[in-house]
């Protein structure tokens, strides 16, 4: 049976899902979606954390394609994989939005505005070897971001702390965390108290009480075993090398970007000598400096490597098992929900995530807030998201022309 070429009585095009779209509505909710994730992977500055805080904005506020509870739901499960936190909620979005097709176009969407940057920037760094100053643009963006993730922690919790036991663990989180235990054992365990809270003793036959955790664990575990020292290859990097190096590294990576600049320097400078520890610092800090993920690191890598082919290779390659990842796992998101076990867990995961989230925001407002031009900025930002809801893009424009103002008035 053919889709219907008319929205069903009660529904418009933009509620209805995408199998049951027309041709042509089809291809106009691509072109939104290629819309909106270009524009985000433009403007997203300010790591993860500012990332997930301009999707809330775009997507539940603004657009209402799902609900902010259903965002939470994918927060924590990409938090509980490997790869870039960010860019895989973007492909969770687009798939939710678009089937498979959504997937991709959203998540390259997201991607490429960065890697076209940062791909720039390294042929300028191969030529001249140095990175242009960027400082000046920053200094503004970065006040106006701290507004920006703090809107989204205060929707994100309304919705995640829900009663005591999520509150408890968020608090727990917080502070363990700021004791230096690992992210993704708080992650599990704040799963797990929560789940064990809300169904001890009403467990239900059959019900999955530690199937959900076990692959997690096992992908933790070779997290920490896949970046182990091997023989260095003979020959020069190729392309092919490149991408075999990146791509397991996305496929054991969790964490930051200065995760990956530890398994980056392992590979790269330890194992097998292609490049200095300075090179491998100055392409996390191209990274840091740009829109976007901070995977796309790999992009300056891969140019300085192999030159253009190894720019699109190990970009592809990093990315690629967060493609993978998300599109073998969201199906079952769904039924998981529907147990009271594995619902607890995504409950407890998701008020850890939020308990990340404060310390995050807490370490880049020290890092943001420096003097009297980013403190009135930022309150003025503040203002500007709470009381008039200006869109976030505005506001990183904004912020990148004070900050233009004052370091030319200094």
């Amino acid at each position: 049976m053919s889709p219907p070429s008319q929205p069903l009585e009660g529904f418009s095009d933009d509620t209805l899902p995408y199998d049951t779209l027309s041709p042509a509505a089809q291809r106009q909710r691509l072109g939104e979606l290629a819309g909106v994730f270009l524009k985000l992977g433009a403007i997203a500055f300010g790591g993860p954390a500012a990332h997930i805080a301009m999707m809330d904005d775009e997507i539940v506020t603004r657009r209402r394609w799902l609900s902010r509870e259903k965002l939470l739901d994918f927060l924590g499960i990409t938090n509980l994989i490997p790869g870039p936190n960010s860019t895989e909620l973007a492909i969770y979005l687009g798939y939710d939005r678009a089937g498979w097709r959504g997937l991709v176009l959203a998540g390259t969407c997201f991607i490429l505005p960065a890697m076209l940057i940062v791909w720039a920037l390294a042929a300028v760094y191969v030529r001249y070897r140095t990175i242009p100053q960027v400082e000046w643009l920053l200094y503004g963006i970065k006040a106006v971001v701290i507004a920006i993730v703090v809107q989204a922690l205060w929707k994100l919790g309304k919705k995640a702390l829900k009663d005591w036991p999520t509150w408890a663990v968020a608090i727990a989180v917080i502070a363990l965390f700021a004791a230096g235990l690992n992210e993704i054992a708080l992650l599990l365990l704040g799963g797990a108290a929560v789940m064990l809270i809300k169904n001890l003793g009403q467990r239900e036959p059959g019900s999955p009480l530690l199937l959900f955790p076990l692959p997690v664990l096992a992908q933790t575990s070779l997290a920490q075993t896949g970046a182990a020292p091997a023989t260095a290859p003979a020959n020069a990097p190729t392309w092919g090398s490149v991408f075999l190096i990146f791509l397991k590294i996305g496929a054991v990576l969790y964490g930051s970007g200065y995760v990956l600049l530890a398994f980056m320097e392992r590979e790269l400078v330890q194992r097998t000598g292609w490049l200095s520890s300075q090179q491998i610092l100055d392409a996390v800090a191209v990274g840091q400096v740009t829109p976007g993920p901070v995977f796309t690191t790999a992009t300056f890598i891969g140019y300085l490597l192999a030159g253009n082919a190894g720019a699109v290779a190990a970009t592809i390659a990093i990315f690629l098992p967060a493609f993978a990842l998300v599109l073998v796992i969201n199906p079952f998101l769904p039924k998981l929900r529907q147990s009271r076990w594995v619902s607890g867990f995504l409950d407890g995961v998701n008020a850890a995530s939020l308990g990340l989230m404060a310390v995050v925001t807490w370490t880049l407002t020290r890092a943001a807030v420096v003097d009297w031009v980013t403190v009135i900025l930022a309150a003025l930002s503040l203002v500007a998201v709470f009381r008039l809801k200006v869109n976030s893009a505005w506001l990183v424009l904004g912020g990148a022309l004070v900050g233009l103002l004052a370091k030319s008035l200094t």
